[in-house]
């Protein structure tokens, strides 16, 4: 089981996402796309791994996943974003992977976190 929160406020890239974990073993999404929506989600359903986009349609993906961490603890995390450079804080273990990601890359993501 692994159920994973995807932070993106671009349909088609969430979707895509979705997608690509899905073949690689996720069993179950949320998608958020603001900051505020996230949080609520993942105090609602615990997410084992979440993907997260820098910027958001409201808010950032950063201050949501830092919100989440303060309530639920670490959280494996992935930054799929088009401004890498602007992603903070995002220190590891969390990845950033520059948009657009490829299959290959986000697969490799998946299977790094999920090892541990």
């Amino acid at each position: 089981m692994c159920h994973v929160l995807i932070i993106e406020d671009e349909p088609l890239i969430a979707l895509d996402i979705e997608m690509i974990l899905a073949e690689q073993g996720a069993t179950s999404f949320d998608v958020a796309t603001t900051e505020d929506d996230a949080v609520a989600r993942a105090l609602d359903h615990r997410p084992d791994l979440i993907t997260s986009d820098v910027k958001l349609a409201a808010g950032r993906g950063p201050d949501a996943v830092e919100r989440i961490e303060e309530a639920l603890g670490p959280v494996p995390v992935m930054f799929v974003t088009g401004s890498p450079d602007e992603c903070r804080p995002c220190d590891p273990p969390k990845l950033v992977l520059p948009k657009p990601v490829t299959t290959a890359a986000l697969t490799r993501a998946f299977r790094k976190l999920r090892r541990g």
